[in-house]
This record gives C-alpha cells, structure tokens and sequence, in this order.
C-alpha cells in the first residue's frame, strides 16, 4: 500500500538525517562562522522571559516554514548562501545554555555552527508515487522529535520533489524561543532578492497612519478624545476580566475542532491552500475594511460552514438550512487566541545589515495574548460574517489587553519562574479553542539564493490546541496555512474548502450587490 511505502521511505530519510556520515560526500563539509576562541560574557546572552516561557515543558513551541521554489533546489548554493547569512546572525549560531546560570536565567551561548547538523539533503526518488502526500508526511515526522538543545535550535531540509504546487520544497524549523514568528520571517526574507532585481531586498508593505488632523474645532477634538479614553480604559477592562475567567473557568465550548488535554504533545499535519490576495483587497476596498477583517470574516464563515457539516454527520453541503440550524448548537463559545507583536517590527534592511556586517538590531520575543470571539452561526447573507468580524476587530484594537497580558506574563515569569507561567499560558491557552496568526509578504516575486520562490507557508505547532491558521500573502496571492491534530480534524482540506468557498461567496455578494465604500458605511 502506499501508506506503508511512505512510511518506509520516510523512516530511511530521518535515519539518513539523525547519522550524517552516512549523506553523501557533498552534505559532510562541515562549515563554521566562529573558530574555536574562548567564550566570553559577550558571547553569553540571557533568555527574554517569553524565549524562557517557550521552553517550559507545557509550552515548548516551534515554527515550521515550507517554501516552494520553481525550480529545482542546488544544496551547495544554498549552503554557500546560509554561511554568509543566517550563521552570522547570534541566534542562528547560539545554543541554550544547559545549565542555569546565577539566578536560574538560562543564556544563549555562542558557538560554531556545524552544516551537517542543520541543513539536510536527503537522496529522494524523483519519480517518487503521490509527492504531495510525501512532503505532508515529511514535515508530519519532523514534529515527533524534539531539536537537540546542545545545537543551535533550527534546520533546514531541502527536499527535491517535485509536487502539484512546487518544483522543489524547503523545510525551515526553529524553535519559537529564537524570536516571534514577524521577526523570523523578516529575516529569511532578508536572505532573498527580488528576482526582477538580484541585488534588491524585497519590498514589504508598512502600515501608515491617518492624517489625525482635521477641521474640527479644539472643544470636539477634546471631547473626542476624553470619550476615546473611557472607551479605552472600559474595553481593557472587559477583556481582562474575561482573561481572568478563561485562567480559572471560562471554557471555549466542546466542538469537533477542540482538542483534548495533552493534544499539544501528538504529532501535526500542515496543510495549505493559496488564494486570490486581489479578492481579499476587493472586499476590503468596498466595504471599508481591513485585510485583517476581510480575513477575520472569511475564518468565521469558513469555520461555521465546516462545523455545520461536522455536526451534521457528513461530508454533502446539499442540505436544506433548516437542517442545518437544527444540527448546529446554539450560543457556541469559540475564541481565537492571537498573539500580538508589541516590538516594532525589524526592518529587512537592518537584518540584512546584521547578517553581512554584523551590526546590532533588536531581536527576540515580545508579545501579548488577545481572545478573539468568533460567531458561529448560519447567516442570512456571506457579508455578515465580515461585518461582524470588522466590529469585534474595532473593539480589540481600542484595548490594552495584549499590552497588559504582556506585563502579567513578565511579573509571573520573574516571581514563580517560567515552568509556572507556561503552565499558566496553557491553561489559558486550551481553554481556548484555535490559535490564529497572519503576516505581510512580499510585494514582488523573490529569489532564496537563486531559487524563484512561488509560495510561503508558515507554521506553529507544540500548543495546546488541535488548530492553528495563519495567512500569509505573497505579492498577488494569500497562502491559507493549517496546522491541525488529524485525530481531531481528519478532513484538514475540507476545511481549506470551505474557507475557499467562503472568500468566493463574500466576493461575489460585493460584486453582485456592486457595494461601494459609502453604501456600506
């Protein structure tokens, strides 16, 4: 059967993986951005309380990034591009320091970094049956082990397979202690080029803030911004208040897309579906909105259209809908936990300048938790999943709950020690149901030392929930990214249909309806 020739072939590449000497003469030259100098306080950085929280044992996180190239992959050129890049940079070339330093703070410690420890090229069958299949359960096998803490926390498989989506695949995957998941995908992007322009860094789109002036007199302008601040205050409040009752009883409700207790320890798939980003702009440019809210809406719909169909006991969308209301439980309590970068994110040309001349820049881990409601129900029309999206996004972004969950996470880090906190986070954390991420790519195709890239793909996995969705844009398209239990969720891509389905019916209502921004609002 297939199933058990993958198996196979899978078990033989990890075994190539885990004893190097074993590769190919080419995979065993060794490469090394340090020489063998005496370790000082310099080299010797200590953990941020959020780098010390992902390594509690409750709360011990990665990132996977899959990259599909359009061509085939050359190992020795992208190996000659990784020396001169991510080894310079100090967390790409630091391990965890395995004893505990005075005062129990953990500490990155500067080392050689060793190539065959890190980048793998395994001898894979160009003609191998069902290539999709294979990479999904490549990557699948790589979540049943841990990354040896005694190496710097990351590696790189380039797999040449050609699948339906990609002539070749890359695997990054690096432990979330190394930095937020903005931060390192900034500094990949750091080692690409535009492909129209070799020697040009990508060009990523910044966020720009309204012309705050106006013609309104100084008393509304005073008024405006006392009632701003109430507002401010109340919301943060509320929100801490319903984060306080999610750590002692609010419990998201038992849906089919729940995991159970230990569900951050079984092995993950990851699943991926690209979209129209031309879509998204268009619903968000008629209704007034964001691409966070347009994406928002179509997750809500999307999801309240598969659970319609687990409840139901099948997989047809041919019910009538009073049959599906009958099968769809009322008052579903169903959150999103989003974590929300609070440092200024990293510039690609200061990562770039960190790389190639080793000056400094700010890296590492800061952010905040956000519950995010989600409204399970079948609407009366597609646009009112992203009208109701757009109204709970509006009140989170006039809170101080990321920015107050943030100084919570420190002082508990720092009073009980991390081990505690993490298992504070994951209670937090699977009271909830799904974890939900998005980042701003490229506006233009790019280049990864050479190789045209055709797709992005990032991942989380290692918390507590059976679910995880990210969406990650690339110059015209927007890449849907899942990581799921398929004990959980064992149709992952009927779920990628139904969010496809439901960004299709969102876009049509606008075009059908030839909605403009003042006949939204």
């Amino acid at each position: 059967m297939y199933h058990e020739k993958t198996q196979a072939l899978l078990k033989s590449e990890i075994n190539i993986i885990k004893k190097p000497q074993d590769m190919e003469p080419e995979i065993k030259v060794a490469a090394t951005c340090r020489h063998d100098e005496p370790i000082t306080n310099e080299d010797r950085l200590s953990l941020s309380p959020a780098s010390r929280l992902f390594h509690s044992p409750q709360f011990n996180c990665y990132i996977v990034i899959v990259i599909g190239f359009q061509t085939e992959i050359n190992p020795d050129v992208v190996k000659a591009g990784l020396k001169e890049t991510l080894y310079h940079h100090p967390r790409f070339s630091s391990k965890l320091e395995n004893k505990d330093s005075k005062g129990g703070k953990k500490r990155w410690i500067r080392v050689s970094v060793n190539e065959e420890d890190h980048v793998f090229v395994p001898n894979l069958d160009s003609n191998i049956d069902h290539p999709d299949q294979f990479v999904e359960d490549y990557i699948s096998n790589l979540t049943t082990a841990p990354l040896d803490l005694s190496k710097p926390l990351w590696e790189v498989h380039l797999l040449n397979v050609k699948t339906s989506y990609a002539e070749a695949v890359a695997v990054f995957r690096l432990h979330h202690s190394m930095g937020d998941g903005a931060s390192l995908m900034s500094l990949l992007l750091a080692c690409t080029r535009k492909t129209s322009d070799p020697d040009a860094l990508p060009t990523v789109p910044t966020k720009t803030r309204a012309d705050s002036s106006s013609n309104s007199s100084w008393f509304c302008w005073f008024i405006f911004a006392i009632w701003s601040g109430l507002t401010l205050i109340w919301n943060t409040l509320v929100d801490m208040m319903l984060f306080i009752a999610t750590l002692v009883f609010l419990q998201d409700t038992k849906t089919p897309i729940k995991g159970a207790p230990g569900v951050e320890l079984t092995a993950k798939r990851f699943v991926h579906r690209t979209v129209s980003l031309d879509h998204i702009k268009q619903v968000k440019n008629a209704m007034g909105m964001t691409i966070n809210d347009v994406v928002f809406g179509v997750t809500q719909a999307g999801l309240s259209q598969y659970l319609i169909r687990r409840y139901a006991g099948q997989n047809e969308k041919d019910e009538g809908s009073k049959q599906k209301r009958s099968n769809l439980p009322k008052n579903i309590r169903l959150r999103a936990n989003v974590l929300s970068n609070l440092r200024p994110t990293v510039g690609i040309q200061a990562l770039a300048d960190m790389m190639a001349r080793k000056s400094k820049a700010r890296w590492g881990n800061r952010f905040g938790y956000i519950l995010i409601p989600f409204t399970i129900a079948l609407r009366d029309g597609p646009l009112d999943y992203v009208r109701q999206a757009k109204a709970v996004i509006d009140r989170k972004k006039h809170s101080l709950e990321a920015f107050c969950t943030y100084l919570i996470a420190n002082v508990l880090i720092k009073i009980i020690g991390a081990k505690a906190a993490g298992a504070i986070a994951h209670r937090v954390i699977s009271h909830s149901t799904l974890s939900f991420s998005n980042l701003v790519g490229p506006l233009e195709e790019i280049s990864f030392y050479g190789h045209p890239i055709t797709f992005m793909a990032p991942y989380v996995y290692g918390h507590p929930h059976a679910l995880h969705m990210h969406f990650q844009s690339y110059v015209d398209k927007m890449t849907i990214c899942l990581t799921i239990d398929p004990d959980v969720i064992p149709d992952p891509n009927k779920l990628l249909d139904d969010l496809e389905e439901s960004l299709k019916l969102i876009c049509d209502a606008v075009l059908d309806r030839g909605l403009t921004k003042e006949e939204v609002v």
